[in-house]
């Protein structure tokens, strides 16, 4: 048997402590790296900027909204008639809820799973058990930043605005803060208390540019009638309209860095599933065959508008 067969982890990071091996609800091993608390804390640094920044943009307009009316109505006695001030109060209090929540609701259920900060760092969310991130997962992760950031910051901002804190409120509200940041140094997967919750981790980002993944496969022969390079392995479209987006993805990962035993595992998920009979010892040369004819019929679909997100879904 070989190494790779018992020894399922390949070490690829700088750091082999963050080293870890995630199971897929299907049983296949993939290789991930946790993000250090660096990263973490420089892609919340970036998201916190952004979010000021649009902050500060809405607030400009509401600025300049206010200067308009002013200028229609001739006076702050009739600006205060009209009631602009109020409605633009209202609206700039939306957008600050909507910026600080929503922003990192929408980043993280999206595609990518990342956030611009998180993006500009190369790491992203992922489901712990190594499933798809769902909907409720990320609203929990998001709700507790709440907890331990956002919350503490407004009550000891609006405290000091209005002369009201005292030394020890300053310290408590401090010390909470301070706690949460450093919650992630003490455990061994750097989760923070969201994560714990939510079940999901943030990894460092693998690329996902689908060039040059697989390998020429040593199982192509030339057609005589035309010339022609040809695989020993030819799948339908029945075959192929099994799977989507999502398992092109994990077949990826697979070919990337599974062991002998991940590959064997998927073979036998795939052929299964298509109702094909696995064969023995040939499992990377029909991985990389259904890998390309998968990846070349959803490229097909998006020319044509049609996306599929994975084996649940329906062509969108």
């Amino acid at each position: 048997m070989s190494n790779a067969a018992t020894e399922p982890w390949i070490r690829r990071s700088a750091n082999p402590k963050l080293d870890r091996v995630m199971v897929s609800p299907e049983g296949v091993p993939l290789n991930v790296t946790v993000a250090t608390a660096g990263a973490r804390a420089g892609a919340l640094t970036l998201d916190i900027i952004i979010i000021m920044g649009l902050i500060l943009g809405v607030s400009l307009i509401g600025l300049l909204i206010l200067w308009a009316f002013e200028s229609a109505f001739g006076g702050g006695a009739s600006l205060e008639q009209s009631g602009p001030l109020n409605v633009v109060a209202v609206l700039w209090i939306i957008a600050v809820f909507l910026f600080r929540n929503a922003y990192f609701l929408y980043f993280e259920l999206g595609e990518r799973a990342a956030t611009w900060g998180k993006r500009a760092v190369g790491i992203r969310v992922a489901a712990r058990d190594g499933g798809r991130l769902t909907a409720e997962a990320v609203i929990a992760r998001n709700i507790i930043r709440d907890i331990e950031l956002f919350l503490p910051l407004v009550f000891l901002s609006s405290g000091e605005a209005s002369g009201n804190m005292t030394e020890f409120t300053a310290w408590a509200g401090f010390l909470w803060v301070l706690m949460f940041l450093l919650f992630p140094l003490f455990n061994k997967d750097r989760l923070r208390c969201g994560d714990l919750i939510a079940g999901t981790w943030v990894i460092q980002n693998v690329k996902r540019n689908l060039d040059g993944v697989v390998a020429p496969s040593s199982e192509v022969s030339i057609d005589p009638a035309n010339g022609k390079e040809t695989s020993r392995y030819e799948f339908s479209d029945a075959d192929l309209a099994v799977y989507g987006e999502y398992e092109l993805q994990t077949l990826e990962s697979v070919l990337r860095t599974g062991t002998d035993e991940a590959l064997l595992t998927v073979t036998s998920s795939i052929c299964n599933k298509i109702g094909w009979e696995p064969g023995v010892g040939d499992e990377r040369n029909f991985l990389e065959a259904y890998y390309t004819a998968l990846r070349a019929k959803l490229e097909r679909g998006m020319r044509f508008g049609k996306r599929r997100k994975d084996k649940f879904s329906a062509d969108i």
